[in-house]
């Protein structure tokens, strides 16, 4: 098991390099007041209620992309590997290969356009006003603002200019002359992958991460939470709720109600299951010739 896992760590570390040499930096922007202070933004249950790969994949399924078939069969492999604690090496390479193969041969421009339609359908209502105005807050005080997510880097960009952020990093898929090769760039930017990435964009852009912020919902984001001075917890699953209150983090819940939070955290669980396989192939398949 020693080797998977080194492998892992190598494909996440590569991810992770890969979301920060990938990431938008507005140029255009004015030269921020706090040059060494930004902040990072989890999306999904985070910035958006719910997976946004699950929606941009809803989206696609309503176009008849693929098959419920198809979908399903991806996300309950997620699914499983979420709710046993237990990811065998060769099932996830064998999930991931087989979703991969979907993308290989279709082009960027496409996803982004599809992208763009689908945020404005199935996304924009979604966003929680109480994190847009945490992001706002930091902006206003001339900080810079990145998003940082599983999702793939092109559904992070659009997300991140309708709401005037200063630019995402993602999980990258491999194009070659604008035509995805069905490979990934190391592995998907999730858990320490993200961490790589901040720190990776802090280096980049001379950030002092000790006067950064960091928004998550998921204990899954741990590392990067770690990483900065001022770490919140936003609509925070148990584990993360629990070790927020233990370090005297900040934690902000805009789900209204237990029921609704109870909702929430399932949400989480069985639709972000897309966020894995799907993120990487299925929810990412072009239209059928």
């Amino acid at each position: 098991m020693a080797a998977p896992r080194k492998n892992l760590q190598r494909r996440s570390t590569l991810a992770g390099e890969a979301a920060a040499a990938a990431a938008e930096v507005e140029s255009a922007l004015a030269t921020p007041a706090q040059r060494e202070a930004a902040a990072f933004f989890d999306v999904d249950n985070t910035i958006m209620q719910g997976a946004s790969i699950f929606h941009f994949a809803r989206g696609l399924h309503r176009r008849q992309f693929f098959t419920t078939r198809e979908i399903l069969g991806a996300a309950w492999k997620q699914a499983y590997f979420r709710i046993a604690g237990v990811e065998d090496p060769e099932h996830v390479a064998d999930a991931r290969n087989s979703a991969l193969s979907f993308i290989a041969g279709h082009t960027v421009s496409e996803l982004q356009a599809l992208a763009e339609e689908i945020f404005d359908e199935a996304m924009a209502h979604r966003i929680w006003p109480g994190t847009r105005a945490l992001a706002q807050l930091h902006l206003d005080q001339g900080q810079r603002v990145w998003l940082v997510t599983a999702a793939p880097v092109e559904i992070a960009e659009i997300i991140a200019r309708r709401l005037g952020l200063t630019g995402a990093m993602g999980t990258v898929a491999e194009h070659v002359d604008g035509v995805y090769t069905g490979k990934l760039v190391g592995e998907m930017l999730h858990g320490p992958a993200k961490a790589v990435a901040v720190k990776a964009l802090a280096e980049r852009e001379s950030l002092d991460l000790l006067a950064c912020s960091a928004y998550s919902d998921s204990y899954n984001d741990l590392p990067m939470l770690a990483l900065v001075g001022d770490p919140c917890a936003v609509n925070p699953d148990a584990r993360l709720r629990a070790h927020a209150r233990e370090q005297g983090w900040r934690i902000r819940d805009y789900r209204t109600g237990r029921k609704a939070a109870r909702a929430g955290l399932l949400l989480g669980a069985v639709t972000g299951a897309a966020t894995g396989t799907v993120a990487a192939g299925v929810a990412l398949r072009a239209r059928r010739r």
